[in-house]
């Protein structure tokens, strides 16, 4: 006797097109800082250099400073911080609203949902914040919260992400900006500790779905999936 299925049952095929694949593609290089070194003008497709820089104000000192200045403390300070994460966080979101209309992100859920959901228990559509935070602490933050938000993803997921997220974040940007004035002591290859901290990254977030699932069964769903716009 064979079983009904119910709607539930069924797994929804996803259709994309080749313009979501290329969208996908488009993503990946802008928020993976492949071009971040570029001397020619490839560089335009790298998230940093969309995102550039505040002018600095010229030295009269031994040193030039940003807008924020030096020694700043308290509320003030932070709200000249909170200023430098807006543009960030904008225009990732900008981006990342017009490679969903181009079916980009349904692109991203289709291929990556059967490397993600083995690797971290996180589903495909979440790629593209994954790969933001090698770059962007900020704007990968930002694409978290609005998958929440939308509802594409559970609490759980949210916080396994998140804590793939906080180990070594922004790392390739960090690396080789931070990190190149010991490129010349180092007796590593300069891609081992690259590796090394992506490492670390799959096992935090990994040790956090481990938690998760030893001692928090709960799990709902944000945004308009859960009843809050």
């Amino acid at each position: 006797m064979g079983e009904n299925k119910t709607p539930k049952d069924e797994t929804p095929k996803i259709k994309v097109g080749w313009v979501g694949y290329a969208a996908f593609i488009f993503a990946i290089i802008i928020f993976s800082g492949i071009f971040s070194s570029s001397d020619s003008w490839l560089k335009v497709f790298d998230f940093n250099v969309l995102n550039g820089k505040f002018g600095t104000i010229p030295p009269g000192a031994e040193k030039a400073l940003d807008f924020r200045g030096a020694s700043g403390t308290g509320a003030r300070d932070g709200f000249l911080f909170a200023i430098e994460l807006i543009p960030a966080v904008i225009l990732a979101l900008g981006i990342v609203n017009v490679i969903d209309g181009l079916g980009g992100l349904r692109a991203a859920q289709k291929l990556m949902t059967p490397i993600l959901k083995p690797l971290l228990g996180i589903p495909g559509i979440t790629a593209l914040a994954s790969i933001a935070n090698m770059q962007s602490t900020d704007a990968a933050a930002g694409m978290v919260k609005e998958l929440y938000d939308q509802g594409e993803i559970t609490d759980n997921e949210r916080s396994i992400l998140i804590a793939y997220q906080t180990s070594a974040s922004a790392f390739i940007t960090n690396y080789f900006s931070s990190g190149a004035a010991v490129f010349s002591y180092m007796v590593a290859p300069i891609i081992v500790p690259i590796i090394v901290m992506f490492v670390f990254k799959i096992i935090g977030g990994n040790l956090m779905r481990m938690y998760l699932k030893m001692f928090y069964r709960k799990d709902t769903t944000g945004g308009n999936a859960n009843g809050n716009a």
